[in-house]
């Protein structure tokens, strides 16, 4: 399967080596190819343009600031993500510094980024995913034996199956949250997850969803 990351970010960085690592066919895609020559060289992942990632992608990973995720994918061009599946992962970060360890975010909780793309897009399968944790451990974290849970989300039930599946293959277990509107709880876990970065330097954790058996 072909995997095209969109964002040469650490983020985007990260995921690419995962899925490379995992035996997918990655490229890359970039707005200035000349800050990934060194990594495309040093990890022999092909970079190509927003367009030509997504032309080339069966899965279209969005790994960006969440400010710039409708712009890019303007520029990647709607037909050549149409029925396919986008990975989300992007966060509504405003600009605006953080209060007491607390990120702001430019959307409210009635109107997530991932509702606002996937209604931009309608014909593109959106599914929130690895939003809620650094790229330091985003593929295959060890936290002392214990599977961390990766929260997901969207509309299309079979984008669903598919996302978890490379979910639980980079060391989460999946945690379906329902429809897109669920993104509204999911993307506030990246606030929570990062206070203690913020005011402690801490970033060594994940989320885990303990069930009662």
């Amino acid at each position: 399967m072909k995997i095209g990351v969109l964002g040469s970010g650490d983020v985007g960085k990260a995921l690419a080596r995962g899925f490379k690592k995992h035996g997918y066919d990655i490229r890359i895609g970039t707005g200035h190819k000349e800050k990934l020559q060194e990594f495309s060289s040093s990890e022999n992942i092909k970079t190509g343009s927003f367009s030509e990632v997504s032309k080339f992608a069966d899965i279209v990973v969005l790994a960006l600031k969440g400010n710039v995720a409708k712009d890019v994918l303007n520029l990647a061009e709607e037909k050549h993500f149409k029925n396919k599946i986008i990975i989300d992962v992007t966060n509504p970060i405003s600009e605006e510094p953080p209060k007491n360890g607390v990120l702001k975010f430019f959307t409210s909780l009635d109107n997530s980024l991932m509702e606002q793309l996937q209604n931009s897009f309608p014909k593109a399968k959106f599914v929130k995913a690895f939003n809620s944790i650094g790229n330091a451990f985003m593929v295959n974290p060890d936290f002392n034996g214990q599977k961390p849970s990766m929260f997901i989300c969207g509309n299309n039930e079979d984008a669903k199956k598919e996302v978890r599946k490379i979910v639980e293959l980079f060391g989460f277990e999946a945690e379906d949250m329902g429809k897109a509107e669920s993104a509204r709880a999911i993307e506030p876990l990246s606030m929570l997850w990062c206070i203690p970065g913020l005011l402690k330097n801490k970033w060594s954790h994940a989320f885990k969803l303990l069930k009662k058996k």
